[in-house]
């Protein structure tokens, strides 16, 4: 079969949302005993977005969908699947997408949740990819994003300066033009988790007074653990997915790398030997939104990319779960 008719999953419009309100390095500098320039140059962040209190994770979706919709005039109704890769839904149950399709009128859609940390956006695109390629679904909305506010201690000087909150999305379609999802690499390692989790609110630990006295419904994590696994296992599965299809970093047009830290971008790019002018940043006004940094770096940087363009996503998280894919862009800056 000739291969530029193959059935691939492409993406046809992307979106992205973040809340007005700004908590900057001096607002934290009030609040923890931390500096500008020791966040700056550890992490590359100088501000995050804070979604308001009493506001779901649904709602900064239904803000990054709904324009990108009628930007593309796309009617709701049209929309077969929703994927929603986070792991801070409005509630344990119902699944956010299934409140995601309700507002924004999806009635002929059906989706869940997928939770994989800050790789989940990336397993999202896997999973949605193959619904795509089956032949039975043409609209596929994956929706990528965290209301990180809402499990962050910010007495923590060691997480709370990392995460904000915001979200993205992409509209994958159908593609029999070599366009889209070429290939892909994901990994995970669950004993991971004892460096990077949330330790009450599961089945394992459910909610209690002594768990909330003890603080334990926040994001926990042993920085230096975390980061020395991200910074090997990042740069490995982009290298790996390069060699596998005879590429090398003169083949790539766009890093689109999880924005969790600036030391861990530059280390995946000089790996593949990417120059500077390849990498896509974004950490500086976001800060880490874990499913959400992927979709809102091609949110930024939509305007330049061109058709055919060849794009290495690349991400790490806890769990730990890490991964790499490769896609070609579908179409030119509109």
């Amino acid at each position: 079969m000739n291969s530029t008719k193959k059935t691939r999953a492409a993406i046809k419009a992307v979106g992205g949302y973040v809340p007005p309100e700004i908590l900057s390095n001096a607002d934290l500098e009030k609040m923890v005993d931390t500096t500008d320039e020791w966040i700056t140059t550890r992490t590359g962040i100088k501000e995050r977005h804070i979604l308001a209190p009493g506001v779901g994770t649904s709602e900064m979706a239904v803000q990054a969908i709904l324009p990108m919709l009628e930007k593309n005039n796309i009617d709701p109704l049209e929309i077969d699947f929703v994927l929603c890769c986070t792991i801070t839904g409005d509630m344990i149950f119902p699944a956010t997408a299934n409140v995601i399709c309700d507002k924004i009128g999806a009635k002929n859609a059906w989706g869940f949740d997928l939770a994989a940390a800050c790789s989940g956006f990336l397993y999202g695109m896997e999973v949605a990819s193959k619904l795509v390629e089956s032949g039975k679904y043409k609209k596929v909305l994956v929706v990528g994003g965290d209301k990180m506010s809402s499990i962050i201690d910010y007495t923590d000087r060691n997480t709370c300066i990392i995460f904000g909150d915001g979200m993205g999305c992409v509209l994958l379609e159908p593609d029999e033009e070599g366009y889209g999802v070429q290939d892909s690499i994901l990994r995970s390692d669950g004993s991971g988790r004892e460096f990077l989790h949330q330790k009450a609110g599961g089945s394992l630990r459910p909610p209690s007074h002594e768990s909330i006295d003890a603080r334990e419904h926040y994001v926990y994590q042993e920085g230096k653990t975390v980061f020395k696994f991200a910074v090997t296992n990042m740069a490995d599965v982009t290298a790996e997915l390069l060699e596998r299809n005879g590429m090398t970093g003169d083949n790539v047009n766009w890093l689109v790398a999880h924005q969790a830290n600036l030391r861990i971008i530059d280390a995946t790019a000089q790996r593949i030997k990417l120059p500077e002018d390849k990498v896509l940043v974004n950490i500086s006004r976001y800060g880490n939104t874990t499913n959400g940094t992927l979709p809102l770096l091609m949110w930024d940087f939509e305007k330049q990319f061109k058709k055919g363009d060849n794009l290495i996503l690349s991400t790490f998280g806890g769990g730990f779960t890490w991964g790499s894919m490769w896609l070609r862009w579908a179409y030119d800056p509109k």
